[in-house]
């Protein structure tokens, strides 16, 4: 193991029907299934899908930063 870490950071999209939490909990579940050693995560955009007037989906974009293997 290094004395330092090495980060990388990645743009995903989680969306939901039911609310903005559920959309960032969807895409970091989703994300952790290729994705090793991830540590922090950041909102950069909140959109969602309109339908009657109404919100179908809550969209969220994130970037999540994950640890270099070895590092």
């Amino acid at each position: 193991m290094s004395e330092h870490h090495t980060y990388k950071k990645v743009e995903i999209v989680g969306s939901s029907t039911t609310s903005i939490e559920d959309a960032i909990n969807n895409a970091l579940s989703e994300a952790s299934q290729s994705i090793q050693h991830m540590q922090w995560f950041e909102v950069v955009e909140t959109r969602g899908h309109i339908e009657n007037a109404k919100v179908a989906h809550y969209q969220v974009t994130l970037k999540v930063g994950f640890r270099i293997a070895n590092s």
